[in-house]
């Protein structure tokens, strides 16, 4: 069988690798005479103080370099494939997925189903088990790769067959009980499905997971998110705020139960239940560090204590050169656009700035999702076409504020492949990326 080959993209200024020559299109093939099946065995591999690797020059010459290091060290070497391997699909057919909720024509990556426990590690992705075989497994309790994210819905075996389509994904909740003894941390998540896996099932889920604590530190429940594009999927209701104020009270009733013993609320709900049920965000101190925060668990909290924080050292400020008879310049018009979700967050965070800084006009725009369905709200699912048609014709000022996770990661381009700069041309204005920190969008503003 040949050789797995692992194409390097570039080397790091001044690392291991380019001290012993390595360069872009070098191809890595073995170290220590053992291959590489993917990031995860490079990663164990190179922690050695000595090490033999075999390269592959452009010319198809190999070398063998033997290397002396610090236990740890990296060699500074970045892959063309980030994962060193192929990208797994998933296998189940989920009652909740999204990606089933997918109008057609739009690009491939789009459709891509993971559930890579790999991604887990890599990217934060939330895995079901499902796909996970017994070589996956024994290599994480080997490597003793922490944390895994585990998407687990429910815990009991028959329903979550049901939810995921699949009749080994009872069975799959075994492994949980291997990471657990081999000490994995672990983070969970439950998709509540109306009438499917909440009230008494949520509360048996729950209950059963707790029995992982400490090495399960977070369990986050996030309402399933439905498009309008549903036709022939399993027929799913969307939450009510009577639902809301349900879910509510069983996460703060359990993690009441909880913290006094593991000094963890444990379970927590994503900020979507508190704007349901119309109820307050929980102080800072009740999200454990903000564990969950990819999960929308905690990002408003966040986002709003970081804001204060920055807006009260720019009235300090303001306040310096007032008595210092100095012009701060802080002054013009500049529009804001997001999701329904944190519309009214926003609008109170934009007032607040004007009431400090008044030669500042803020314009708040709330866009309602028509591409994928009124029902979704977060901003990182809006797109381009539903932002040039709401925002034609209104005061954007000088410039427009976009938070970043409208774009696909790493490039100016929106889900519906419009760019930043197609959308600057047709609204005429300039359009600037905000970082998701409460810091950034007061920086965005007064800049």
């Amino acid at each position: 069988m040949k050789t797995k080959e692992h194409i390097i993209k570039s080397v790091e200024t001044g690392s291991i690798a380019q001290e012993m020559e390595i360069e872009a299109g070098d191809k890595l093939l073995k170290i220590n005479g053992e291959e590489i099946g993917d990031i995860f065995d490079y990663q164990y591999l190179v922690q050695d103080e000595y090490i033999e690797v075999l390269v592959e020059k452009a010319d198809g010459e190999e070398w063998m370099l033997e290397i002396d290091k610090e236990f740890g060290e990296d060699l500074g070497i970045v892959f063309e494939n980030g994962l060193m391997d192929e990208y797994r699909s998933c296998c189940n057919k989920c009652i909740f997925c999204f990606i089933d909720q997918m109008p057609k024509g739009m690009r491939d990556t789009l459709y891509f189903k993971d559930d890579d426990s790999r991604l887990s590690f890599l990217q934060g992705n939330y895995v079901t088990l499902t796909n996970m075989s017994e070589h996956d497994l024994e290599r994480i309790i080997k490597y003793h790769l922490s944390p895994i994210n585990i998407s687990f819905q429910t815990t009991n075996p028959e329903l979550r067959c049901k939810m995921l389509n699949n009749r080994f994904a009872g069975e799959a909740l075994q492994k949980v009980d291997r990471l657990f003894e081999a000490g994995i941390i672990m983070n969970g998540q439950i998709v509540l499905c109306k009438g499917v896996n909440d009230g008494e099932e949520l509360e048996r889920t729950i209950g059963d997971l707790t029995k992982y604590l400490p090495m399960l530190e977070s369990v986050s429940v996030v309402p399933v998110g439905l498009s309008k594009y549903r036709e022939g999927l399993y027929p799913l209701e969307p939450f009510t705020k009577e639902d809301g104020i349900e879910v509510l009270e069983t996460v703060h009733k359990w993690q009441e139960k909880l913290y006094p013993s593991y000094g963890l609320h444990f379970i927590h709900a994503s900020d979507e239940w508190y704007i349901l049920a119309e109820d307050e965000l929980p102080e800072k101190e009740r999200y454990d560090g903000y564990l969950q925060l990819e999960n929308g668990v905690g990002m408003l909290r966040l986002l709003l204590d970081e804001f204060e924080e920055a807006l009260e050292k720019e009235r300090g400020k303001k306040q310096r050169a007032l008595e210092a008879d100095v012009c701060l310049g802080k002054k013009g018009v500049v529009s804001l656009a997001t999701g329904m979700l944190a519309y009214p967050y926003i609008l109170d965070m934009a007032k607040k700035i004007e009431k400090a800084f008044p030669d500042i006009k803020i314009n708040v725009y709330g866009i309602v999702n028509e591409f994928f369905g009124e029902q979704i709200t977060v901003s990182g699912l809006l797109t381009g076409q539903d932002m040039e048609k709401q925002l034609r014709g209104k005061e954007l000022g000088e410039r427009l504020l976009l938070p970043e996770n409208v774009l696909r990661s790493g490039e100016r381009v929106f889900l519906d492949d419009i760019t930043v700069e197609e959308l600057e041309k047709a609204l005429q204005v300039k359009v600037d990326i905000v970082k998701s920190s409460g810091r950034d969008f007061v920086d965005a503003i007064l800049a």
